[in-house]
């Protein structure tokens, strides 16, 4: 029918000038490109090569990241290197000079630590490479010119999960906060979101903020100690779901699980743990968003010539919402698809 062809004219003329101008804003803001949609979003015609690295895909966070990498990798016709940080600032710094040696059409990295990765990073941007920071600040953004920074706002992030903690402990008890790697700076953004609400409340007594470093084990052998040492915890912070669900385990099996958990990262099996009352709340750092995005930059950076500053911006945010029994099952189905 002639009013079809036009009304799907359109459509692809929109999608062009999407592709133009904003596919990766598509994405960013939480539209949900869809896969059908991606095949006419400023796809390359020839197969890109990207290098990514991230933390350690130790973490389940990092490790859905690469899963979303590849997926939106797949969609724009770009084949993904990955180069684990293996949560260990010198052997990311190993991986990092060892992707520095090689060519790529853009690069996307997830520092562990903020600081040490610069000189590498530095002679990719000096080389010419789309360098799109992740998550966790590379270097200060006015002393290295990355082409974007992708972040949720950690402070965000830390603050709705306190504040839903404190709200359910009507305002009075004692909490505490594990951190993840001091050195990262969506820990302390989350560190500063916590302390930002705890003061608020003068009845609530913060009894320890020591870091696990985002390490299970570690975390397990802190809240070993914690439990033990102290008689009355009625609430806790952890600064993502995989320690979160650790110091549970350890909770569980001093008959202590009254304690309200709260995370940051609203993994899978985050999700089921709200669903199922066992962890209070989490917040969605979108590792799909974030690391198909990064993506999705790479591509616009080379294929369509957006420039850093211009076409995108200097500083995407890319905040998720906080995950309770309400949104659980709604937030499940778009992590399945890669979408946040």
């Amino acid at each position: 029918m002639p009013g079809m062809d036009n009304s799907s004219t359109t459509r692809r003329d929109l999608l062009q000038i999407a592709a133009a101008g904003g596919a990766a804003a598509a994405l960013f803001g939480g539209m949900g490109v869809t896969p059908a949609l991606a095949a006419e979003m400023g796809r390359s015609e020839k197969p890109l090569k990207a290098a990514f690295s991230n933390a350690g895909l130790q973490a389940t966070w990092c490790a859905q990241g690469k899963q979303a990498a590849e997926f939106w990798g797949k969609l724009f016709n770009v084949e993904v290197t990955w180069f684990d940080g293996q949560l260990d600032a010198v052997k990311q710094r190993a991986a990092i000079d060892n992707m520095a040696s090689q060519k790529w059409d853009f690069v996307a990295i997830q520092a562990f630590g903020i600081g040490t990765l610069t000189q590498p990073v530095q002679k990719m941007i000096d080389a010419g490479t789309p360098v799109i920071d992740m998550d966790t600040l590379i270097a200060p953004l006015d002393q290295i010119n990355v082409h974007s920074f992708l972040a949720p706002d950690n402070e965000f992030m830390g603050a709705s999960v306190t504040q839903a903690l404190c709200n359910a402990m009507g305002g009075k008890g004692k909490i505490i906060m594990t951190q993840g790697a001091l050195g990262h700076t969506g820990a302390q953004g989350r560190a500063k979101g916590f302390n930002s609400v705890v003061k608020q409340f003068p009845n609530i007594e913060v009894l320890d903020t020591q870091p696990a470093d985002w390490d299970v084990s570690k975390t397990a052998r802190l809240w070993e100690t914690y439990l033990t040492k102290y008689p009355q915890i009625d609430a806790a912070f952890f600064h993502n779901d995989d320690m979160a669900l650790a110091a549970y385990n350890i909770m569980k099996a001093h008959n202590r699980t009254s304690i309200l958990i709260g995370g940051v990262d609203a993994m899978p099996p985050a999700i089921q743990a709200v669903s199922e009352g066992r962890m209070f709340a989490t917040v969605r750092n979108p590792s799909c968003r974030i690391h198909g995005g990064a993506i999705v930059a790479g591509v616009a950076a080379v294929v369509g010539g957006e420039k850093s500053g211009q076409g995108i911006p200097k500083n995407v945010v890319t905040d998720g919402p906080v995950v309770t029994k309400a949104n659980a099952p709604g937030m499940q189905w778009m992590e399945d698809h890669f979408l946040i």
